[in-house]
């Protein structure tokens, strides 16, 4: 199976579908994040999933232990393939996600977001490197339970060097001939698959192309 999930960044049931029809044959599974989810709701995800692909439930979940258990209770009925957690929700939240999940469902928890860089981490009272903060995240999920975590491709190699069998799931995936958009550490999709990616999240690359399905088989070509 391809190791890309592509990410359906849109609140349109319609769109969404549209893009999963078109792309299911050419991807490995699609990425439903919040602005999908908080416009269609489970319903929506529901929808989604009939055409047979697996889905990355995307919530990035970040409360208190009994809540987050809460919600992973509430998406269970929809057996999704991935739900994200963030790490930084501390150990006791981490635990009670996964032992919530549905059998099946790898829980990942999220280190830091590919948006941000040590500038954007001081600013938050994180000293130190991105990768630093990613590697203490990764040994908190993984001492907690979790099935892998998220970094970006510039994190993935040390990750799976401390963390042979974990799950790592790599967005801010592009194509050399692509930008960075509103992402500030990126690396291209057989770079971060080289690493020790398992999963790569691309989405305005392949849903933004005027032939989304060629895309994304172009960048599998690639891996």
């Amino acid at each position: 199976m391809s190791p890309i999930f592509v990410a359906i960044d849109t609140p349109e049931l319609d769109r969404a579908l549209e893009l999963a029809t078109s792309l299911r044959a050419a991807v490995g599974g699609l990425k439903l994040g919040l602005e999908f989810f908080v416009a269609n709701g489970p319903a929506g995800v529901a929808q989604v999933a009939k055409l047979g692909l697996p889905i990355f439930l995307d919530l990035k979940l970040h409360d208190i232990p009994n809540t987050v258990a809460g919600a992973m209770r509430s998406v269970a009925p929809l057996k999704p393939a991935i739900v994200t957690v963030h790490a930084a929700g501390g150990r006791a939240m981490l635990e009670q996600a996964k032992a919530a999940a549905p059998e099946g469902t790898r829980v990942v928890a999220v280190t830091v977001l590919t948006s941000l860089d040590a500038s954007d981490l001081k600013s938050t009272g994180v000293g130190g490197s991105s990768a630093g903060q990613v590697e203490r995240l990764a040994a908190l999920a993984r001492a907690s339970g979790c099935d892998g975590i998220v970094c970006s491709g510039e994190e993935v190699g040390a990750a799976r060097r401390g963390w042979p069998d974990g799950f790592f799931v790599v967005p801010g995936v592009r194509p050399e001939a692509n930008g960075a958009g509103d992402q500030k550490r990126v690396v291209t999709p057989r770079a971060a698959r080289d690493a020790g990616a398992s999963v790569l999240v691309i989405g305005r690359p392949i849903t933004q192309a005027e032939d989304p399905a060629a895309a994304a088989r172009a960048i599998a070509a690639t891996l």
